[in-house]
Order: structure tokens, then sequence, then C-alpha cells
């Protein structure tokens, strides 16, 4: 029975309640901003990996290019077939 009476005396304080909400939000700003974070870091995760993959993916061009550009016609239209194929 001394514990409801405890917090009805400290339900109506409006100085406890103020604080007790401050840390309720004060703790859910923390949490919100760590989810942020992971979001975040999730995306620029992503991001790297497809920056990683058109560089890879110029690196290959660029040497089939160079391949190509001494390759007589016939020759070159049958790499352009088979890199088209891909």
């Amino acid at each position: 029975m001394w514990v409801l009476s405890m917090l009805g005396a400290l339900a109506g304080n409006t100085t406890i309640l103020a604080i007790f909400a401050a840390l309720v939000g004060g703790i859910g700003l923390f949490v919100a901003g760590g989810r942020a974070n992971k979001d975040a870091a999730r995306r620029a995760a992503e991001k790297l990996v497809a920056v990683e993959e058109r560089l890879e993916m110029d690196r290959e061009a660029t040497d089939a290019e160079r391949a190509a550009r001494d390759l007589p016609d016939e020759a070159a239209r049958r790499e352009a077939m088979r890199w088209a194929k891909r």
C-alpha cells in the first residue's frame, strides 16, 4: 500500500513528472539517433559497392577498347558481338 501512496505523491509532483518525461525523451532520441547512424552507414556501404562495380566495368571496357582498336574490322565486330551478349 505504501508503494501506491508514494506513486500517487510522485504523480502529483509536476517537477518529478517533468524530469521523468525529459529522461524518457532523451532515451528515445538516443535510440533514434543510433538507428539513423546505422541506416546512413548501410547506405554509404551500398554506394561504395556500386561505385566499385562501376569502376571495374569501366576498366574492363577500357581494356577491351584498347584491344579492339588494333583489330581489323571483322575481328572488331566479333569482339563487339561478344561484349554485346553479356
